[in-house]
């Protein structure tokens, strides 16, 4: 039964399958037919259409392999002698990100970039100073590009890194860039590394010249003087040409070129701190021993003056710094500086008045000090002028100012303020000079004393001046000055010789009297013992050869003459049986005994 049924199944699945057959034979044959015509057109296109899909497989794989190579390179960092190679890959990662494809890696990949292209910058900078510092005081006065600051090779090398970084994307210029404000830190950053060691070598290049000159300052006994000055301000000038050529390689080398005034004003930051030191150092020295730094402030004062166009320019203007250092070290030293011409002055007064030890007889501190403080005047003689004019005519004169004295009728005013300054000078010392005179025991030696003085001034003032100090003497200060030596020189004869004049003069009313004559050549012969023992110590006219024997032939005139009329005279008379007792020298004599004075 089983048998029967399941043969009944397959009878009936045969007949179906059967016609199936019947009905899909005309479609197959159709289908063949459609085939073959078909066949030949599309077997060509058929053919490109794969070729196409096959190398767009390439592509792709090629791409991803590039991709892993440029992020391989980029994470790796840039190669000294193929920075060029590692540019172009930042910059193909970077415009994928610019077309679209702002994936994280991709962001990633730009930020590492930037980072390590910037501290290959930073590493070049480092190299470039490690180099020696230079003198910048020997490049003065070539202009900025010439100082020698970063070496032509490392600025070679850093070129293209900064033309690369500048380009890179940030908030200013790509404010949707997701890597924008991470490249703007790290360049920000790497500019401030830049200022950091330009600043520090900068400073290397000026430290020998500022200790230096504080070395002087400190040990010297006027500081220097207008030496001295003149050297604080051509190192300033050379920190002024030091910083505007590093002003001008920062203009080519920084990453952010919108923060260059502020990277500049960090550059030279340690620069100010040095001049700064250097200049409160000045000041502190000057204004403890003004007298004897006065010259050191007053050169220091005009030096700084005409440094202040270029201080403006270069430490102020290109940095964006209000603060004005130059000027207010200019108006501390005005202060100290107008102070210092009342209180020479008020020296000399002094000299005149306060209680001292014997002279002696020899050039008075005060009389050399004056003549070098006014033998410093025409170096400075601009400045000088201009502060006593800030001063005030006579207002030197601790109160008594605005008593100006009128020039002279031809007398030239083109220094009128200078003249008068330099004529009360002259006039206080010989006042004081007077009184000290009038200080010693015996008025014999101070007459010498005065007269070694207002020669010494005489000479080197007006005679022989070691600087043309004579031009800015006033003709009525020559006249003053003049007129003092005629009279030391008249009192220094009426001190010392009118002893030996007396006796020799008339004989008195009791004329046949023998004996007076006797004694009067007893008390010249004594008188001129007194005088030749007080010029064995007392030297008349110290380093004046011409001086002494002008004054030793003044007193052979005054004095031989007389002893001549005298001893002709008595001679005649036979005034004693032995007259050689009594004629100790001859007028010859005496004339070789005075003019060994004044040898």
């Amino acid at each position: 039964m089983i048998k029967y049924g399941l043969t009944a199944i397959l009878k009936k699945f045969d007949d179906r399958l059967k016609h199936l057959e019947k009905s899909i034979l005309p479609l197959h044959t159709s289908t063949q037919t459609l085939t073959r015509i078909s066949k030949t057109r599309q077997c060509t296109q058929i053919s490109k259409d794969i070729d196409r899909t096959l190398q767009s497989i390439e592509n792709v794989a090629s791409n991803q392999e590039d991709t892993a190579a440029e992020e391989a390179l980029i994470l790796r960092g840039p190669r000294q002698n193929d920075v060029g190679s590692y540019i172009d890959a930042l910059q193909r990662v970077n415009a994928t990100l610019a077309f679209g494809s702002q994936n994280y890696s991709s962001v990633q990949l730009v930020d590492t970039g930037a980072k390590k292209l910037s501290q290959h910058y930073t590493k070049t900078v480092a190299e470039a100073c490690a180099a020696a510092p230079i003198d910048p005081v020997a490049y003065l006065p070539s202009p900025p590009n010439q100082v020698p600051t970063i070496p032509s090779q490392s600025i070679k090398l850093l070129q293209p890194i900064v033309t690369a970084l500048r380009s890179l994307p940030l908030p200013a210029t790509h404010p949707s860039h997701p890597a924008a404000t991470e490249i703007f830190e790290t360049l920000k950053e790497a500019q401030s590394g830049y200022a950091e060691m330009r600043g520090t070598w900068a400073k290397r290049c000026l430290e020998p010249g500022y200790r230096a000159i504080l070395g002087r300052v400190e040990t010297e006994s006027d500081g220097g003087g207008i030496k001295a000055a003149k050297d604080i301000a051509e190192w300033l000038e050379a920190l002024v040409a030091l910083s505007e050529a590093e002003q001008e390689n920062l203009e080519r080398l920084a990453l952010l070129p919108t923060m260059v005034d502020q990277t500049f004003a960090s550059l030279i930051a340690p620069l100010l701190a040095l001049a700064t030191s250097m200049l409160s150092t000045v000041q502190s020295s000057i204004k403890k021993s003004l007298l004897t730094h006065v010259w050191f402030g007053i050169g220091l004062f005009g030096a700084l003056a005409s440094l202040q166009p270029a201080w403006d320019d270069v430490m102020r203007l290109r940095a964006g710094r209000d603060e004005n250092e130059l000027a207010d070290w200019n108006h501390a030293l005005r202060g100290v500086c107008l102070r210092s011409f009342p209180e020479f002055l008020l020296e000399i007064k002094q000299a005149g008045t306060s209680i001292r030890r014997e002279l002696g007889t020899g050039v008075a501190d005060i009389s050399k000090q004056t003549v070098g403080y006014l033998n410093q005047v025409p170096d400075v003689q601009v400045t000088v002028e201009q502060l006593l004019r800030m001063l005030g005519d006579g207002n030197w004169k601790m109160g008594a100012g605005g008593m100006m004295t009128k020039p002279n009728e031809g007398e030239t005013t083109e220094h009128a303020v200078l003249e008068h300054f330099i004529s009360d000078v002259i006039t206080t010392l010989t006042e004081s000079l007077q009184s000290m005179s009038k200080t010693q025991r015996m008025p014999g030696l101070g007459s010498i004393f005065l007269l070694n003085n207002i020669s010494y001034l005489r000479a080197k003032l007006l005679l022989e001046p070691e600087t043309p100090v004579d031009e800015f003497i006033s003709a009525s200060a020559q006249t003053h000055l003049n007129s003092q030596y005629r009279t030391a020189k008249a009192s220094y004869f009426e001190a010392n010789f009118t002893s030996l004049l007396q006796p020799l003069g008339d004989t008195g009313k009791d004329k046949s009297s023998k004996s007076n004559p006797k004694e009067k050549l007893a008390t010249f012969y004594e008188a001129l013992e007194a005088v030749a023992e007080r010029h064995r110590f007392a030297r008349v006219l110290g380093d004046d050869q011409n001086g002494r024997e002008g004054i030793a032939d003044d007193v052979v005139r005054l004095v031989v003459p007389a002893l001549q009329r005298f001893v002709q005279k008595y001679k005649d008379k036979e005034f004693s049986k032995n007259p050689q007792k009594y004629i100790k020298a001859s007028p010859e004599e005496v004339e070789k005994q005075i003019r060994n004075f004044y040898k």
